[in-house]
């Protein structure tokens, strides 16, 4: 086998025509424009398209008359256009569905400026904000908020692209701040703890109520869509309290999910709620938030048997003291250094070895908090982002600092150089940075990283403050950057064609064809030297990217007399277990450089058990001496392409934001959601907008305005996490129960209204249009 380099192949861009055409350097990062809210949360909603949320606070940017907490932002202009949120989505989680629209899942309370508890609040409970007047949001400590992605085609303003969020109509069954977002193999999502309130780390101290920690812990975990179960307490969230915000979640190949809390790992069965004890964290090293490790599940190959392993580097140790309680760290974190550990676990190995933790080489340079992996269409995994000392989160004080030396960060010493590592390089050898650029933008608490369908990185966040604040040492930002990796010194970029719009679980085989301009010198050292890579780049928030996966796909290859290239490529493994159906984007790979990627569903679109086949059998490679790519063999200081995906570009996702949940009947039989209906919703929206605030705290317990959305939903506080005597956390140890919502209250999975039927296309939930009044009404 010739040896994969980037030597061995010049790649080159085909005569395709994009509608922006751009040199960028390899290395580099690049000014990605104004994201108009700080990007505390990022997914990837379409080929044209990234989605943005941040918390509540008093952004300039504003929607309807109040600071927005969301955007959408145009990856081939740069450019960011506010959107309707109505329930405050601060430290949610969340996830795609099937059918390619997206979920964020919680939030905290309603809060209004300085981070203070939202001016009205639910009767006998002082410490939840229900609504805020002046910043306009709704408590969003159970709300759902479902977007379908929409592309330039579609008509932004109508509500068919707009944010869902009405928690009166469709809500979580308890309250969840910081909780973990784990698809299973047939699209259900597995909510899994979190805050109902809380602070810097979610305990007393000393600890004497791990499973309740005064009322603010949230030690249970649910499915969406419910289907009638109701949450149960996980054990693994008892005994890992305090240290188990974003419990970092893997679904493994038998259905098992491996989750990682303080130094704690079990495989656990969600159908069943039994957890199998694995080995702890080597060191007592915390990764999970607010130590906020780097992690990621690495590449599944044909290789690696499509084994899942998970990495893990960074994070902190600190001991179980300075860790501190709900009000702040008992140590100077800021002068604390991050580790540069990284460890790797395979927590069902095919080869009948025992399961335990496997020390990696170190991160280069100096340990990072708050890093974070991307996965490459060269089946690297890139590391960004993060600080050298210190922990995510941000206070007013610690326990023995009251003049804090860096505003409200709980970081200090922003590492701003990326370093790629490669499993497949021997140890010792891994991580390089190798021409890579220091970012001179601090990227530190709240900051997020995502892969963009050209193969570069959008990198954009930081706001370790509890509101916006412009003239502080790490100041809320707004300003993206846009990472070029080592690939793009190629001067030429693959291209390809035949993409499906569709991928299953096993299967036939498809076909996808490499003209000869695409790559220079021989066909079939080209044709040995090229991989089919499925990349899905998840939900980014707070370091992780929920639900993050690449797999490399099977292929041979024929090589034609024009010098193309036909690649036979397989289906995915007959397992949805090892990349859950969703939107993922497809590249073709050849010696290290990716094409553009080409965004496909897998599976069928719907939740529901998926359809396997047996994995079909395919052709022998055909190789053709003498053929030759044409295209150029210099390599440069950069490559094309700003916007367009690989070889095809496939339409929009179709399906309303519901259509896959309504299979598996989220909210009862009724729930059916028919374009119909849509239209019909748009028509009415304007009748459909004013209904009576719900008394409830948490804002599931009735019916609600949308201020913000057009849709209602209770929009919820800034962090009690980080300025706790401000925002009143009613644990013991601050008083009086901040969480008056009991974690058995009542839950529905049928409307609240007088129909037995749910469709917010119809009823009075309508998404937002731009042009709408916003408010309390």
């Amino acid at each position: 086998m010739v040896n994969r380099q980037l030597s061995a192949l010049a790649l080159s861009l085909s005569a395709a025509t994009y509608a922006a055409a751009q040199t960028h350097k390899a290395g580099s990062f690049e000014d990605g424009g104004n994201t108009q809210v700080s990007a505390m949360m990022m997914f990837l909603g379409n080929e044209q398209k990234v989605y943005i949320m941040d918390k509540s606070e008093g952004n300039a940017a504003q929607f309807n008359g109040f600071p927005a907490m969301g955007s959408v932002y145009d990856i081939a202009s740069r450019k960011a256009t506010t959107m309707g949120i109505t329930t405050n989505v601060f430290c949610a989680s969340g996830m795609h569905f099937p059918n390619g629209s997206y979920a964020t899942f919680g939030g905290n309370g309603a809060i209004g400026p300085g981070g203070n508890i939202g001016d009205q609040t639910p009767p006998g409970n002082p410490f939840q904000g229900e609504y805020d007047t002046k910043y306009g949001d709704y408590d969003g400590t159970k709300a759902i908020r479902i977007i379908k992605p929409c592309t330039d085609d579609e008509d932004f303003n109508s509500v068919e692209c707009q944010w869902f969020d009405n928690a009166s109509l469709l809500s979580m069954q308890s309250q969840r701040w910081y909780s973990a977002a784990e698809p299973l193999g047939d699209g259900t999502i597995v909510l899994i703890g979190g805050f109902t309130n809380g602070g810097y780390i979610n305990r007393n101290y000393p600890n004497v109520d791990p499973a309740n920690e005064g009322g603010a812990a949230n030690p249970t975990y649910e499915f969406f869509p419910a289907n009638g179960r109701q949450q149960q307490t996980m054990n693994f969230m008892v005994k890992t309290s305090g240290l188990n915000a974003y419990a970092l979640t893997y679904l493994m190949p038998d259905g098992k999910m491996l989750v990682q809390a303080n130094y704690s790992t079990v495989l656990w069965d969600p159908l069943t709620n039994e957890e199998t004890a694995l080995p702890d964290m080597p060191d007592q090293i915390i990764r999970v938030y607010p130590a906020s490790g780097a992690n990621a599940m690495l590449p599944l190959t044909p290789e690696n048997n499509y084994t899942p392993t998970v990495i893990f580097c960074g994070g902190i140790y600190m001991d179980d003291y300075s860790w501190g309680n709900y009000s702040w760290p008992f140590a100077d974190t800021f002068n604390m250094p991050s580790s540069r550990k990284c460890h790797t676990i395979t927590p069902e190995p095919t080869d009948g070895s025992a399961v335990d933790y496997v020390e990696d080489d170190d991160l280069p340079e100096k340990g990072r908090t708050m890093g974070q992996f991307i996965a490459l269409p060269d089946l690297t995994m890139l590391v960004v982002n993060g600080g050298g000392n210190g922990t995510a989160g941000y206070a007013d004080r610690t326990l023995n600092t009251l003049q804090m030396p860096l505003g409200m960060s709980l970081a200090a010493d922003p590492v701003g150089k990326p370093a790629v590592y490669n499993p497949r390089a021997p140890k010792g050898q891994r991580w390089s940075s190798t021409g890579f650029d220091t970012s001179p933008i601090p990227r530190l608490y709240h900051s997020s990283a995502l892969l963009l369908p050209d193969a570069s990185v959008l990198i954009a966040g930081s706001n370790p403050n509890v509101d916006v604040n412009l003239t502080t040492i790490y100041p809320t930002t707004y300003k993206a950057e846009v990472f070029y990796p080592s690939y793009f010194a190629a001067a030429t970029r693959p291209t390809y064609t035949g993409a499906p719009k569709t991928l299953s679980y096993g299967g036939d085989s498809f076909d996808l064809k490499v003209p000869a301009s695409a790559y220079s010198g021989s066909a079939n050292d080209a044709a040995d030297n090229t991989t089919v890579v499925l990349i899905r780049p998840g939900w980014t928030t707070h370091a992780m990217n929920m639900g993050q996966r690449a797999m490399q796909l099977n292929n041979t290859y024929t090589v034609n007399n024009d010098g193309s290239i036909t690649l036979h490529v397989s289906q995915l493994p007959p397992n949805p277990n090892l990349f859950q159906p969703g939107p993922a984007l497809l590249f073709v790979t050849m010696s290290g450089i990716p094409s553009n990627g080409t965004m496909v569903t897998v599976g069928s679109g719907n939740i529901e058990t998926q359809p396997t086949k047996a994995a079909s059998v395919l052709p022998a490679s055909v190789r053709l001496d003498g053929a030759s790519g044409s295209g150029s063999n210099a390599t440069s200081s950069g490559s094309k392409d700003n916007s367009a995906s690989g070889g095809s570009r496939t339409g929009p996702i179709v399906g309303g934001i519901i259509a896959a949940i309504a299979a598996v009947g989220i909210l009862g039989a009724g729930f059916g959601i028919w374009m119909a209906r849509r239209r019909r919703a748009a028509a009415q929206q304007a009748s459909s907008l004013s209904y009576p605030m719900g008394t409830t705290p948490g804002g599931a317990g009735g019916v609600v305005s949308g201020a913000r959305a057009g849709g209602g939903g209770l929009r919820s506080s800034d962090s009690s996490a980080f300025m706790p005597l401000s925002q009143g956390n009613g644990s013991t140890t601050w008083g009086a129960n901040a969480s008056a919502v009991s974690l058995n209250s009542p839950y529905y999975d049928d409307p609240r209204t007088a129909s037995a039927e749910f469709d917010p296309y119809h009823q009075n939930a309508p998404r937002m249009s731009s042009n709408q009044a916003r408010g309390p009404y």
